[in-house]
């Protein structure tokens, strides 16, 4: 696995990337082609929090995960129990769903623009038809309240699930 690593208002020193790249190499036996897929790691400081947050696009589906800690190591060891608990997550229910793993892809791009008043972040979606249930099951890998998705039940319509209050989830169709 490649490793992008970048401090945000902060230094990362050769012993924090080495310590790094050690434990992310670790995730590199459950993918099948580890040295196709880049992992992005943001590393910074707020108060006395050090935030650790790691993005792994990878073809079939995006993990991602932020975790905070007074130390940095102990950050990272949160992270790296997140990461595993989603790809076994994502493996155990891709095998009781489907006998061949994935069909679609989703490609996320991350674009940035001039910075305006009110939008932060952009971000480029290449919509993939999936069903409902594969659209929560990537919402809940991404960690997000909400996801965009092409609904392959509904003649490639485009939906939105997001989760409620209440801990069920909603579907928007867009006419």
């Amino acid at each position: 696995m490649r490793i992008d690593i970048r401090g945000d208002k902060l230094k990362v020193t050769e012993g924090i990337r080495n310590h790094i790249e050690s434990k992310l190499g670790k995730l590199d036996a459950y993918f099948e082609n580890p040295e196709e897929i880049k992992a992005y790691v943001v590393v910074r400081s707020r108060n006395k929090e050090e935030i650790i947050e790691i993005t792994i696009p990878t073809p079939k589906f995006t993990l991602r995960t932020e975790t905070s800690h007074e130390e940095l190591y102990a950050a990272l060891d949160l992270s790296m129990d997140k990461l595993e608990r989603q790809i076994r997550k994502y493996k155990s229910k891709m095998k009781k769903r489907f006998k061949d793993i994935l069909q679609y892809e989703m490609i996320l791009q991350e674009e940035k623009e001039e910075e305006l008043s009110t939008i932060a972040k952009r971000k480029t979606l290449e919509l993939k038809p999936m069903d409902e249930e594969e659209a929560v099951l990537q919402m809940e890998l991404v960690d997000h309240d909400f996801y965009i998705f092409k609904n392959a039940k509904e003649e490639n319509k485009i939906s939105v699930v997001y989760k409620r209050k209440d801990g069920t989830y909603g579907i928007i169709d867009a006419e």
